[in-house]
């Protein structure tokens, strides 16, 4: 006879299994496939959800001690360390609604039936992602066809559309700060970018007297963006440079391209603007951008720019850090001409940009010279940063993880250019330990494992007059 003391025990076990799994789930947007095939540290699956089942169904009266003096005070601490850790959501209080319900009923049978030695843990987890997964889909077309009527009943309203494999951020950013000089804009705020967000977003925060809507669309898989297309019905499209970012869940870089054209499916699409990165051919309603910069002096003090538009040169100036923004750039005075801006109007709004958040945002700090730079994730925008870093006459103090989600190639590659420019380089994750350390030989190397260390290494290691350079972020799950 199962007594009350096991009873509870299976309950608490569950919740907390059930608490790790949607962690895991929120992290990698509820997609059961990616934290199978797509996780960082799977020793975390091994630790904290293989382990204490089998202890479970093999331990019999020890796993009570298992459970509540090492599995419970584990995942504790576990889940403090987090920097991410699991938000409340109403999807999340939801699948645990669904857990307790399956709980109560399998316990239930089990308790009535004579031949129920032990409740079972996988099962009533199983039935809740499934019936969880279930509802929120149900819910979901609701949400969808909602945001739908909400983009038809304003017809005047002009969309714009923009992916890329990096810089998407920047250029949404952008190009709202250049065209609200002239219209009412509203663009999706932070890095929203899937579906799920972007239909929230129209619903919820999508004023009704926009005359422009500017989005961007991100992808895991091929016909993510075709979705958002379909969904958003851009009238304008940007898909902005393209590389190896992400090339994990998509292989290769044509699979990648791939991926970002599908946003030019939009039925009501009047104009697109293609990076000449992708490889694409002009045609009626794509025009090519790229090649029409000349010249690019970028400084710590900003960055300026010639551009050849209708076989005239302009200069462009701004106090954005890095010569990468010349190319977000040229996408938004493409499209701000598209709109009936002059150039002058355009030289002029993007000489009053301000740094955007965590993309080269200089500070200081106790006489140290900071670069946050902290949401560049791609090569080419960390190399940039480098050379812009190098050009400051103390020491230079690099805090990065690598490149996220993209080849050892890559991360070896950048580690080269590290290797000539940095005193001190602090490798924040281990996921891109391996490559980096490959061909870091002159600077002085810390491998920080925990990453609330850093500010007492900071503190150590960093005098007045050093350069900090915060490249790239990796999430503690990586």
């Amino acid at each position: 006879m199962l007594t009350a003391l096991e009873v509870i025990s299976h309950l608490i076990l569950s919740i907390a299994l059930g608490y790790y799994l949607m962690t895991t789930m929120q992290w990698y947007s509820y997609k059961i496939q990616r934290v199978l095939f797509h996780f960082y540290k799977p020793q975390w699956h091994f630790l904290f959800f293989i382990v204490p089942i089998m202890v479970y169904y093999l331990a019999g009266i020890w796993s009570l001690i298992y459970l509540y003096f090492a599995y419970l005070p584990w995942l504790v601490v576990w889940a403090r360390k987090l920097d991410k850790p699991l938000v409340f959501t109403p999807r999340v209080k939801r699948f645990f609604g669904f857990l307790i319900f399956a709980l109560i009923f399998q316990d239930t049978l089990c308790l009535i039936s004579p031949k129920c030695v032990n409740f079972g843990l996988i099962l009533p987890i199983v039935a809740s992602i499934l019936l969880s997964n279930m509802y929120e889909k149900i819910l979901f077309r609701g949400f969808y066809n909602d945001a739908k009527e909400v983009l038809r009943k304003n017809r005047d309203l002009k969309i714009i559309a923009i992916t890329a494999s990096y810089g998407k951020t920047s250029i949404k950013n952008f190009l709202y700060h250049i065209l609200s000089q002239k219209f009412n804009c509203y663009h999706t705020p932070r890095s929203v970018n899937t579906l799920g967000g972007l239909v929230k977003d129209v619903n919820q925060s999508l004023p009704k007297d926009a005359q422009i809507y500017i989005a961007e669309a991100g992808a895991r898989e091929r016909g993510d963006i075709e979705k958002i297309a379909q969904f958003l019905e851009p009238h304008v499209v940007v898909v902005g440079q393209i590389g190896p970012q992400h090339i994990e869940y998509f292989k290769t870089l044509e699979n990648i391209r791939n991926t970002k054209m599908e946003l030019i499916s939009s039925p009501k699409l009047e104009q697109a603007f293609i990076h000449v990165s992708t490889n694409s051919k002009p045609s009626n309603g794509i025009k090519l951008f790229g090649d029409e910069i000349k010249e690019i002096q970028a400084t710590l003090e900003g960055t300026r720019f010639k551009v050849v538009l209708d076989n005239k040169e302009y200069w462009f100036q701004t106090a954005l850090l890095g010569d990468f923004h010349a190319q977000n750039l040229l996408a938004c005075i493409h499209v701000a001409r598209f709109f009936g801006m002059d150039v002058q109007s355009i030289q002029e709004a993007i000489s009053s940009l301000k740094p955007v958040p965590h993309r080269l945002e200089p500070m200081e700090a106790g006489g140290k010279f900071i670069l946050d730079d902290s949401f560049n994730g791609n090569r080419q925008g960390m190399e940039a940063s480098y050379r812009l870093a190098n050009l400051h006459n103390g020491r230079k103090v690099l805090v990065t993880p690598g490149i996220v989600e993209s080849t050892k190639e890559e991360n070896e590659a950048l580690a080269k250019v590290m290797n000539e420019v940095f005193d001190i380089v602090i490798i924040t994750a281990s996921a891109n330990a391996q490559a980096l350390l490959k061909w870091l030989k002159k600077p002085k190397v810390h491998l920080l494992k925990d990453k609330s260390r850093l500010e007492e290494l900071l503190a150590k290691e960093t005098a007045s007059g050093d350069l900090i350079l915060f490249s790239n972020d990796a999430p503690s799950y990586v």
